[in-house]
């Protein structure tokens, strides 16, 4: 007796469900790829992360609140925020910006909300969500800043608070200079040195109805989020969960961004650590 023939759309279907699998866990995509424009991105693997603050003791009501568990697919986030030399490759002088340090490998500071979303599009990238930035900046486990629940400390973070900029005055560091600041995934600066832009309309009271997978932040608004303390904040605006809103129209020496990508199997960018 012949056997009998499975059809060719049970075959796709099987395919197709195994290949989801693997997006979805992370399989077979490389820790760190490079950018078209040279700079290096981490992985972010898939799964749940906790995400916001328990009540109490912020100086911000209840916008870290309520503390949730989110599930996130996979994406790639830059390891490090983009600097004035990445951002002048890819801007043009028509393209003005009110930048406010020199120094090449310093965060570009001065950008507005729209300018950020233009320079990751023009890299392939894109904004991270508020959720991705906050899973980059702290891990699964729900810790209070990148490096765990220690204080913030100029080891750790460019701040400010009483000594401004960690003594070397009013201004940034080089991107990377706390090391020990990293977070788990190995992103730097993601407490201190500026703040970032993220895609996200601001509102106060979402997290209390923020869908649990794969949150996308409010449809509309006249503020777009900022994460990350900046160079001038006292530590208690160094904790991951730390969250503001911005006019997109307006920019300041303190506010700065990284860019992010899905992470799908057959990424464009070649793997390694880039420049």
């Amino acid at each position: 007796m012949d056997k009998p023939r499975i059809p060719l759309t049970v075959y796709l279907t099987l395919f197709l469900t195994a290949l989801s699998a693997c997006v979805a866990q992370g399989a077979e995509l490389p820790r760190r790829i490079t950018g078209l424009d040279g700079a290096p991105l981490l992985l972010v693997p898939a799964g749940e992360f906790v995400m916001g603050s328990s009540p109490g003791g912020y100086i911000f009501g209840d916008n870290e609140t309520p503390r949730r568990r989110i599930f996130l697919k996979a994406f790639y986030i830059d390891k490090y925020e983009v600097t004035n030399r990445r951002f002048r490759k890819f801007f043009t002088p028509v393209d003005r910006y009110a930048g406010s340090f020199e120094e090449p490998d310093q965060p570009v500071v001065g950008v507005t909300w729209f300018q950020a979303r233009a320079y990751c599009g023009r890299v392939g990238r894109r904004l991270p969500t508020e959720a991705q930035w906050e899973k980059a900046a702290r891990g699964a486990d729900g810790r209070v800043y990148p490096w765990g629940d220690e204080r913030a400390t100029c080891a750790r973070a460019v701040m400010g608070g009483v000594i401004p900029s960690c003594r070397k005055g009013f201004a940034t560091w080089s991107v990377g200079s706390r090391p020990m600041g990293a977070s788990p995934y190995g992103a730097m600066d993601m407490a201190g040195n500026a703040m970032e832009w993220v895609a996200d309309w601001y509102r106060g009271n979402f997290y209390a109805r923020m869908p649990s997978k794969d949150p996308r932040g409010p449809d509309s608004g006249s503020l777009r989020v900022l994460r990350g303390g900046a160079w001038f904040n006292s530590r208690f605006l160094m904790r991951s969960a730390f969250r503001t809103g911005f006019a997109p129209y307006e920019s300041n020496h303190g506010v700065g961004f990284r860019c992010a990508r899905p992470a799908v199997v057959g990424v464009v960018q070649r793997p390694g650590a880039g420049g």
